[in-house]
Formats: structure tokens, sequence, C-alpha cells
């Protein structure tokens, strides 16, 4: 499904930090939009439609995600994924390679639950999403493509106080992304 990732050690995870600390905290860049139609693989489009009813447009998550409300629907909290650009570099190496990681959005943004705590909104393109309190954690998936270096790295430590794995929001107001937009809190 994915040709040969890059394994990065502890010492050159370690030495992005300072690259993704830096990240803006108020005003970012969509770098990537990755659709993930059905389990391994990924679409690239470079703008794409997201919306409270089905997330992000063609996304396998409204078909059926790994969490799932009360009802057995597809839990909202985790209809968006977003990852900071400096770290998917530092785990992945090339933009080609961030796709592999599963995230719907890649943008230069910090991601500290400093930054971006629980409930706050942000304009994404045209449309609004409001951060979850639903952790993002590598899974096996991640270890089999980036390595377990990688996964823990972004599971604990520094690497997890600054969401280096990501994090999830959910949509509040429909709209367009294309590459290029801002994300920006509101």
């Amino acid at each position: 499904m994915f040709d040969a990732l890059p394994n990065r050690s502890r010492d050159e995870l370690n030495a992005a930090l300072p690259m993704v600390v830096d990240a803006p905290k108020d005003e970012g860049q969509v770098a990537l939009i990755v659709v993930r139609p059905e389990s391994g693989l990924r679409e690239m489009p470079t703008t794409i439609h997201i919306s409270r009813a089905r997330g992000v447009e063609g996304d396998r998550w409204a078909d059926g995600s790994w969490l799932q409300d009360d009802n057995g629907r597809p839990h909202p909290d985790v209809q968006i994924n977003l990852m900071n650009t400096h770290a998917a570099e530092a785990i992945a190496g090339e933009k080609s390679n961030w796709a592999a990681a599963g995230n719907n959005f890649f943008v230069n943004l910090d991601m500290s639950p400093e930054n971006l705590p629980p409930g706050t909104r942000l304009a994404l393109g045209d449309a609004e999403i409001e951060i979850s309190k639903q952790p993002n954690k590598a899974c096996q998936k991640f270890i089999d493509r980036y390595g377990r270096d990688a996964c823990v790295f972004v599971n604990v430590g520094p690497g997890w106080a600054l969401r280096m794995r990501g994090l999830y929001a959910r949509v509040v107001s429909d709209g367009d992304v294309c590459l290029g937009d801002q994300i920006r809190k509101l």
C-alpha cells in the first residue's frame, strides 16, 4: 500500500523539536489535504468540502469510524484529523510521505494543548471546526509506516506535549478548503 517510508531515530526526532515549537500560534496555512476513501488508500485533492454530516467529503469516517457515538454512528469528535507540517516533516520526511499518517489536513500551526485546547474554534478555509478532547495516539499502523521510535516519540514526552501526532476536530459549519487556505483561531 505504501512505499518504504523513513524510520527516524529518536535523535533525529528530538532535533526537530525547535522547528515544531516555533510553529505559528494564531494562523497558518493548509499544505496538504488527504482523503481516505478506504483503509490504505489516499487521495490528495486540491479542494475539498467538509460538513457536519459527512466530515471530509469522500473520507471513510462517514461510513464507519473507529469511534462511535451512543447510537453507533461515527463520532463527530474524530471527523477531522489535523497534523502540524513540521511534525509531519520530522516524522515522515518529504511531503509525499505524509499522507500515510492518515491525517486529513497538514497545516503550519502550533497544535499544543496550551495553544489549541479542546473547544477552540478555527476557521479552516471557509468552514469552521472545533478542537475535540479526543487524543490522537499513534497505533500499530503508524509503527508499520514510520517505525517504533516515531510511535513512542509522538505518544510520550515532548512529542505528546506538542501533539506531534496531530489532533482531532469536529465540523461546526460546512465549507470548502483549498490548498494554501488559511487556518486561524477565531
